[in-house]
């Protein structure tokens, strides 16, 4: 790091140098000029080579990772902030986030539910719970009742309005209307 900061001072205090001409006053640069001079130097290629070389510089990148800590606190924050939640709100209502969201977490709840089948005390459990005498006779009883239907409403609109149900909606859609069209195309060319 010190290195790369003493190379560029250098290359520019020698390009401030060289390029001292007479009307200048003996005293220091003007502050546009230098400006403009550190900009004309960081924009030519020599300029660009050694800032990549500086990145370069493993001290300079492990001062520029962040702390991880840092990190979890202020998505922590920001996730519990009003302003977050209302992001996330907002942003879940847009099909395409709400698809890519759910997409990408679906592996991992895929994986949980897969891990959760193969263990034999979580498989127990749930036979355990299939065959008990009175979850079967109440399981018979839920499935004809009112609210139980209405739940299946529910679940069925719940389903239509998922992101990824959307999404493949939309698509089956716009299949069907391309090959609709494409129907109407050829109707009309063969007449």
């Amino acid at each position: 790091m010190k290195k790369g900061i003493l190379l560029l001072l250098l290359v520019c205090s020698l390009l401030i140098a060289a390029c001292g001409g007479k009307d200048i006053d003996a005293g220091q640069p003007d502050y546009d000029q230098t400006k403009k001079m550190m900009v004309d130097i960081l924009k030519s290629d020599e300029g660009k080579k050694a800032v990549k070389d500086i990145m370069a510089d493993e001290e300079i990148k492990q001062q520029l990772v962040m702390d991880q800590a840092v990190v979890k606190d202020t998505v922590e924050k920001t996730l519990i902030s009003e302003k977050g939640q209302d992001f996330w709100k907002r942003s879940l209502e847009d099909p395409k986030f709400a698809e890519t969201m759910a997409k990408s977490m679906k592996k991992e709840n895929e994986e949980l539910l897969k891990s959760l089948m193969k263990d034999p005390e979580y498989q127990g459990m749930v036979m355990d719970i299939l065959k008990d005498p009175v979850f079967q006779k109440d399981l018979s009883q839920a499935l004809k009742s009112k609210e139980f239907r209405e739940q299946i409403r529910e679940v069925v609109t719940d389903t239509l309005e998922s992101p990824l149900y959307k999404a493949r909606l939309e698509e089956i859609a716009k299949k069907a209307a391309s090959e609709k069209k494409g129907d109407k195309g050829g109707g009309d060319e063969e007449k």
